[in-house]
């Protein structure tokens, strides 16, 4: 079983408080999102478990990964992770309860989806959702750190991905294909020249 000593659980952890820490356990249940920084489309997060076998050459930080490295990782990780799940927060809960708030529901439905109860979550960042688990720990830049919050991010960047290909079909107007949300130029010029998208997050401003 894993524990953290001497640590309360709202405690926000680095690198040095996993210093000997065994990082891949069945217990230990990474959490990420991807899709806070869009002008529009939903929210997602993931939640992963990984065996102790996992070939942990594939993960990273999803940011560093080519397109086709995250997808072979996706799919490697939907075949051997332990459990995984990811969970969504829509437009609309964006705009009524803000970003940060919604990434968190969205990681407590992943969590909650999973279909078993780790001992021990450790989320991506400085801040961590309410979850029925008795050591849920936020760390900074686990993306890097922790292999099951790189697969998770991993999960949640892929699926969010692939869903604003859909949206994409929809409305090819916006090139959601391409910048998948975020403000680029392109995607700012297109709001302008066609209005908001119906996917677009209310308050978010095209300046």
């Amino acid at each position: 079983m894993i524990h953290l000593e001497n640590s309360g659980s709202s405690r926000i952890l680095h690198e040095v408080d996993l210093s000997g820490m065994l990082l891949v356990d069945e217990e230990l249940c990474g959490i990420d999102e991807a899709g806070r920084g869009p002008l529009a489309g939903p929210v997602c997060a993931a939640a992963v478990i990984l065996p102790a076998d996992f070939p942990l050459q594939m993960l990273d930080d999803s940011k560093a990964l080519t397109p086709r490295k995250r997808d072979l990782a996706y799919d490697m990780i939907v075949e051997r992770a332990v459990a995984w799940a990811v969970g969504w927060s829509t437009c609309a809960e964006i705009g009524r309860l803000n970003i940060l708030q919604a990434s968190l529901l969205a990681m407590q439905r992943a969590f909650d989806a999973l279909g078993t109860k780790p001992g021990l979550v450790l989320v991506d960042g400085n801040k961590a959702p309410s979850l029925s688990c008795p050591a849920v720990y936020p760390v900074v830049k686990g993306d890097a750190l922790v292999p099951a919050i790189m697969a998770a991010s991993i999960m949640a960047k892929v699926a969010r991905d692939r869903v604003m290909y859909q949206l994409d079909r929809v409305e090819p107007c916006y090139g959601f294909a391409g910048h998948k949300g975020y403000p680029t130029q392109a995607h700012k010029q297109a709001i302008r020249e066609n209005g908001l998208s119906q996917w677009a997050r209310p308050g978010f401003c095209v300046d």
